[in-house]
């Protein structure tokens, strides 16, 4: 979201800080990355907003509770990523408890690390989908940029534009922004249905 203008944070939750980690590594400052505490997290998404953040990135980890219904709790939009493996899957029911404690914001699964063969992802979207869950359309796989990237503090786009793991970012990106920002999306549309007419 940094690379298309967007003012962005990743606010770190994880006591593994991962993505502060990732930050280090990169040497950049940006996008913004701030490692904070649950009981911290309303006054770093209001700090940030007063530097002029558009988009705050809510890092949980993967077995807290809290940070989860407090992240769930703040957010305009929950993307749940899980490998499409039947471990990952049957955690889906927590998350549901989580998304209602939460007061049920919009939320959408993202299958993860698919494997580059086979169909495991689409038997697994035809799982969540059966269980009512929202599934987003795009689906990483377990592909070696992605970890490359995130070895050397880049995305999958500042590794290599040209490679499919960045082009599976950039659908990502673009069905986001869709859904945070619907109004923009059908502004767009109309513009593009002008110059076709």
């Amino acid at each position: 979201m940094s690379l298309a203008g967007i003012e962005t944070a990743v606010i770190d939750l994880d006591p593994q800080a991962t993505a502060a980690k990732w930050s280090d590594r990169r040497g950049k400052d940006y996008p913004a990355v701030v490692s904070c505490q649950v009981s911290r997290l309303n006054h770093v998404i209001d700090a940030a907003e007063q530097q002029g953040v558009r988009l705050a990135i809510i890092d949980t980890p993967g077995k807290s509770t809290d940070a989860a219904i407090a992240a769930a709790k703040v957010a305009h939009f929950v993307l749940m990523p899980i490998h499409p493996q039947m471990y990952d899957i049957e955690t889906l029911d927590k998350a549901k408890d989580i998304l209602t404690l939460a007061g049920n914001p919009p939320s959408t699964v993202l299958i993860n690390l698919a494997p580059l063969q086979g169909r495991r992802h689409i038997e697994t979207q035809e799982v969540l989908t059966k269980a009512g869950f929202t599934v987003c359309p795009t689906v990483l796989y377990a592909r070696v940029a992605h970890g490359d990237a995130g070895n050397i503090g880049l995305t999958a786009q500042e590794y290599d534009p040209r490679n499919k793991a960045a082009h599976e970012m950039i659908a990502l990106y673009s069905y986001i922004t869709k859904v945070l920002y619907p109004e923009k999306e059908r502004h767009r549309e109309k513009k593009h249905a002008g110059r076709r007419a």
